[in-house]
């Protein structure tokens, strides 16, 4: 069976990015590729420090994300469900994009990326960073309402949906306050706000330090990579509202994909999307075999507080959740200079997941229901 996100024949797949026009300012278009910028819109962002502290947002939202995708891909039981485990992985790897990219653009103009503080990690149950709070993320195992909830946090936006830094429904409101931000400041400060001094310039994470598959580093020096940049975050997340793009047009090459929230609904509706399909209609191609009770039964939301009482498993558990701090420290350092630090971060990936497991299989008390990573701050032992 060949997976719906991986279908780079089929002539009219939801793509990742449409092409951008990179030389247009933002007040002689209504809407450039994924990203709609309203004409004549005034930015909500109309200072540096405000820039800087939108894409610490930033990063901090594409990584909100990545604790509950990996959540309920590691509660999915070995040998089942390779169809969902193969999407949830390919997002996931997509967002650990989207963190670099924002902290590409941030160390662009002039900004400090703070990935390994206590404050950057957030607390589940919870919602997105900055939004409406609409909805509640969890950090529970895989089943319908999980993915349900994924498709609440890749829900695309209406073209008509204000671009809103605070207070968005839609991730792509926020990532249109920020690109009209960009212009806004980038226009009314003498020389423009993106960093000349070439030893700032190799902070950025170029393709040659990343481990990933699906999409693009883009390595950010001027506004015109800066919107290349959000076009590729937007695109692979939400794609276009209501179309499906059959534009041979390609930003890296890399063929046609349904972006996120098209592939996680192909995995709540258990059917592909094939090529006469439109986001109205729903996916009406090859069925998919999902077998939602094949998963660990991990506690909701679970904290390591909780397993005080049982010792062997509150140290398993600070285990785990000193190997995801290091994970950060690596990032951390990866955008702050040290851009080869990314790839030894590999091996950590690994053993997050062994950990993670290995929690899914201890009973949490005589509830029935079993252990699972908590995702918090707890600093490697030196």
């Amino acid at each position: 069976m060949k997976l719906a996100f991986s279908q780079s024949n089929n002539p009219q797949r939801q793509k990742l990015i449409k092409g951008l026009h990179t030389e247009a300012r933002v007040d002689t278009y209504v809407k450039s590729g994924n990203v709609p910028l309203l004409k004549e819109k005034d930015s909500s962002i109309k200072t540096l420090a405000q820039l800087h502290s939108a894409f610490q947002t930033a990063i901090e939202l594409e990584h909100s994300t990545i604790p509950p995708y990996l959540v309920a891909l590691y509660s999915i039981k070995d040998g089942t469900n390779q169809v969902a485990t193969q999407i949830i992985r390919s997002v996931v790897i997509e967002e650990m994009l989207h963190m670099i990219l924002a902290a590409n653009i941030l160390n662009a103009i002039g900004g400090e990326p703070k990935i390994n503080a206590k404050n950057f990690i957030p607390a589940y149950p919870g919602s997105l960073p900055d939004s409406d709070k609409s909805f509640i993320i969890n950090l529970e195992k895989f089943s319908k309402e999980t993915i349900d909830t994924f498709l609440k946090i890749e829900k695309p936006a209406h073209t008509n949906a204000p671009p809103k830094a605070k207070g968005y429904h839609t991730i792509g409101q926020f990532y249109q306050a920020l690109m009209l931000g960009l212009e806004y400041v980038n226009d009314h400060t003498e020389g423009g706000i993106f960093v000349t001094d070439p030893e700032k310039k190799k902070r950025q994470v170029t393709q040659e330090h990343y481990y990933g598959s699906g999409g693009e580093i883009v390595p950010v020096y001027t506004i015109k990579e800066a919107r290349l940049a959000i076009e590729e975050i937007v695109g692979q997340g939400e794609g276009i509202d209501d179309t499906i793009d059959d534009s041979d047009e390609k930003l890296f090459g890399q063929g046609i994909e349904y972006a996120h929230y098209f592939r996680f609904n192909e995995i709540l509706q258990e059917r592909m999307y094939c090529e006469k399909d439109t986001p109205k209609s729903g996916p009406t191609g090859e069925k998919i075999v999902v077998e939602w009770d094949a998963v660990h039964n991990m506690k909701l939301n679970p904290k390591i507080k909780d397993y005080q009482g049982q010792p062997e498993l509150h140290e398993q558990s600070k285990q785990f959740n000193q190997t995801y701090t290091a994970l950060l420290d690596n990032i951390h350092h990866a955008c702050n200079g040290e851009p080869e630090m990314l790839m030894k971060g590999v091996g950590l990936m690994y053993q997050l997941k062994y950990k993670a497991v290995e929690l899914m299989n201890i009973p949490f008390g005589d509830t029935g229901e079993m252990a699972g990573p908590t995702f918090e701050f707890e600093q490697p032992k030196k």
